[in-house]
């Protein structure tokens, strides 16, 4: 069965991956693509390429209607997401430079460890919502550079923004749990749609997938963003910590699996 065959099976398998992705972009803070990617490849015969440009394009609306969720209660810093967005664009076409230069496996795994000291200090961190996200001259210096790096790191990995924004923005800037996911949400939106645009010129992109993709993500995001402003901090984060946990996990059988060459 091809990309092109789209039988009943596959609209629905499309739409639930959408559900599921939808949810956990609006709780998170991420884009979806950690379950997208591989559900697309392991369930749907996607190749690789496909679909991670499949996933990019679904992650537009996914992420405008989760950027927006939260922007409407004031849990978006605009202008650090702008930064972010900026560091974040150059910083992929970095990454995609270094790829074939760098010894990617032995950086999965020092990224697998990065996770697991961020997992481990998520459960000693109490997130305060009523502290507000200012950003200064040496904040928006410091969000460049953030942004830059997880740029390089997606370029390189595959991984999703959201995964190093989100605990960046809490521990090491003091935001609220809120807005890190807010502004994570909100900064994918111009890298998702510049990603996009170059993946569909070498024809990387199932437009119809993405789109049945994003339109059943756009049904659940606003409920991900209820969930995580109803829920406690502390459990937000402990919920999060178990998130960033099976991320860590994939990319472990990622790197393991990976030739050494």
């Amino acid at each position: 069965m091809t990309e092109k065959t789209w039988t009943p099976r596959r609209v629905i398998l499309h739409l639930l991956v959408g559900l599921v992705a939808g949810l956990l972009s609006g709780l998170f803070g991420v884009g979806g693509g950690v379950l997208i990617v591989p559900a697309l490849v392991l369930m749907l015969g996607y190749g690789q390429r496909l679909a991670a440009g499949t996933s990019l394009a679904a992650i537009v609306p996914t992420a405008t209607v989760g950027a927006l969720s939260y922007g409407v209660t004031g849990n978006v810093a605009w202008i650090a997401a702008l930064i972010l967005a900026g560091g974040a664009v150059i910083g992929a076409q970095g990454g995609t430079w270094l790829l074939p230069r760098v010894p990617v496996r032995a950086l999965q795994f020092a990224f697998v460890a990065f996770l697991a000291v961020v997992i481990v200090v998520l459960f000693l961190a109490i997130p305060d919502r009523g502290q507000p996200f200012e950003t200064t001259v040496v904040t928006g210096i410091a969000l460049a550079v953030l942004g830059l790096g997880t740029g390089v790191l997606s370029g390189l990995l595959g991984v999703g923004g959201g995964i190093v924004v989100v605990p960046a923005l809490m521990l090491l800037f003091g935001a609220s749990d809120l807005v890190a996911r807010g502004t994570s949400l909100m900064m994918m939106i111009p890298a998702a749609i510049s990603g996009t645009i170059g993946n569909m010129r070498w024809l990387n992109v199932n437009l119809i997938g993405a789109g049945l993709i994003g339109l059943a993500a756009c049904t659940t995001t606003a409920l991900g963003v209820w969930l995580a402003r109803s829920i406690d901090p502390f459990v937000g984060s402990v919920v999060f910590a178990v998130f960033l946990t099976a991320v860590a996990a994939q990319l472990t059988v990622r790197a393991i699996r990976r030739p050494r060459s």
